[in-house]
């Protein structure tokens, strides 16, 4: 059998996070072995760079090269190795999270994006990207509840939130191939089973 890439999309309170769990072990479930891994982070390497990006003030642009940086020692390391054994990844977030954030969010130059874009990965994209889209209003009455540290893209005003979102949709658009746009504010069990059935349509 031949190994699938799944990546999980949305901003920062959308509720993508809470499946990445039941998803593979949904996929498990089906006989197929399966990563499970994310980003920034997946690689000793990418943690340490992922606290720095939640942390750490810094220029736009160091941002983003560290973001592809990590996502290329990510790819090296885990990501490649395990589709070509013919294992299926699941990765909470990958580069698309760096076209809305740091290229919606904070404005990087679309280009400069693309390129870096193919140079890190190429042609190896996600077989399937599924995007948890909620209102920002919504997302950010979630994060408040959570009562926890926000990280420094989680405490970003409202407009960068709204940005972000419109820059996954707009992505999701362009690329419709593979994205499927999950509404967010589903009950789980509805969630749950439009899931299920996405996996199945990719060979689950």
């Amino acid at each position: 059998m031949s190994g699938r890439f799944i990546t999980l999309e949305g901003i920062d309170g959308a509720g993508k996070s809470s499946h990445v769990e039941w998803l593979v072990e949904f996929l498990r479930g089906r006989g197929h072995q399966v990563v499970s891994t994310r980003e920034p982070g997946g690689t000793p390497l990418g943690e340490k760079l992922r606290e720095w990006l939640l942390a750490e003030p810094m220029h736009l642009e160091t941002e983003t090269l560290l973001m592809f940086a990590a996502r290329r020692e990510h790819l090296a390391q885990v990501i490649l190795p395990a589709l070509a054994r013919g294992e299926w990844v699941v990765c909470d977030r990958f580069t698309d999270a760096t076209h809305a954030y740091q290229g919606g969010g904070r404005g990087l130059d679309r280009h400069k994006l693309a390129q870096l874009e193919q140079w890190v990965h190429g042609d190896c994209q996600p077989d399937l990207t599924l995007l948890f889209d909620v209102p920002c209003a919504v997302a950010r009455s979630r994060i408040a509840l959570a009562n926890r540290h926000l990280d420094r893209f989680e405490q970003e005003q409202a407009q960068f939130h709204e940005r972000v979102r419109l820059a996954y949709l707009d992505r999701a658009a362009a690329h419709a191939q593979r994205f499927r746009v999950i509404d967010g504010e589903q009950p789980l069990e509805v969630i749950r089973l439009q899931l299920e059935q996405l996996l199945l349509a990719a060979g689950a």
